[in-house]
């Protein structure tokens, strides 16, 4: 009754309903513009996947995913860029996963909080925003050319990792913030060093979001073309590599180079190998989204 003899008094309803109904429509209003873009976002990617299944799933075989590439459309296949992709994935998680971690620990728990240290940490952030073809074109000059390593299996996951390794370091940081500064404070009380804070409290509690950020950042890479083009070049490889020093193709690769064969089947070859490279993207999403589930599940039991 105050309040309402207040506003009554000094006529404040009508300026607050006002307001209200303002508000209103421009939440309405806001709310229709993202359900838009949303939707427009959803077709599209949607008549993406509807095109591509239908021109790729009649070529989508057992005899696509055993036989190396030929310059005939019904006898090509991509083992070749299949295994390929397995072995510079591999490599390449062999290489970010200990050192992004390992940076990300020793930028959190280990490096002082000065200059330096913001220095570093802004450039970190600034190169998970560099095109991947300028790491293409510093492998290729770095790792191809000045180490002599070639066009090779190495050079590809030395490059992807490059490409890659901020994004690592940057989830991993994140990860590590998550902890609650009470449960490390807790362990210095029982008297643990440094190092089995970070060990046993640290990251048993982050392993869930540094997995999680790994394992998508190891999918950006599995679909990454610009940078294998610049190390691999376009080239058919009727061969799967046996060593790191091997010549290799990925899947990216292959498809563009059928894609840009003036053939219609080939481009029903091309649809394929993306119906493969997006199964595989999917794959690891979901291991991704598992582990991380998974993981969260455990701490709270």
């Amino acid at each position: 009754m105050i309040g309402k003899h207040f506003e009554e008094k000094y006529d404040l309803a009508p300026h607050s309903r006002g307001r209200r109904v303002s508000r209103r429509v421009k939440s309405i209003i806001f709310y229709l513009l993202l359900l838009i873009a949303i939707s427009l976002s959803l077709t599209g990617l949607l008549s993406l996947i509807v095109e591509i299944g239908r021109e790729g799933l009649p070529w989508l075989s057992w005899h696509f995913l055993t036989e190396f590439p030929s310059r005939f459309a019904e006898k090509a296949g991509m083992k070749s860029a299949i295994m390929g992709t397995v072995w510079v994935i591999s490599f390449t998680a062999l290489i970010i996963i200990p050192v992004g971690i390992g940076a990300a620990f020793y930028l959190e728990e280990y490096a002082k909080k000065n200059l330096l240290s913001k220095i570093i940490e802004v450039n970190i952030s600034n190169l998970a925003g560099v095109p991947s073809i300028v790491y293409g074109l510093l492998g290729l000059s770095v790792f191809v050319y000045y180490m002599g390593l070639g066009r090779s299996v190495l050079a590809g996951a030395l490059t992807l990792s490059l490409l890659v390794l901020p994004v690592v370091i940057v989830v991993s940081r994140e990860a590590i913030r998550t902890v609650p500064e009470s449960h490390k404070q807790a362990a210095y009380a029982l008297g643990a060093n440094r190092f089995q804070v970070v060990y046993k409290v640290i990251l048993p509690q982050a392993i869930a979001g540094i997995m999680t950020g790994t394992i998508l950042a190891l999918s950006r890479a599995i679909g990454e073309a610009a940078p294998m083009i610049a190390i691999s070049a376009l080239v058919y490889l009727t061969f799967v590599p046996t060593s790191p020093l091997d010549r290799f193709s990925v899947m990216p690769i292959q498809i563009f180079n059928w894609i840009s064969r003036p053939q219609d089947d080939f481009r029903g070859l091309a649809a394929a190998g993306i119906i493969v490279l997006l199964i595989t993207l999917v794959i690891m999403n979901a291991l991704a989204i598992y582990i991380r589930n998974r993981t969260q599940v455990r701490l709270e039991e």
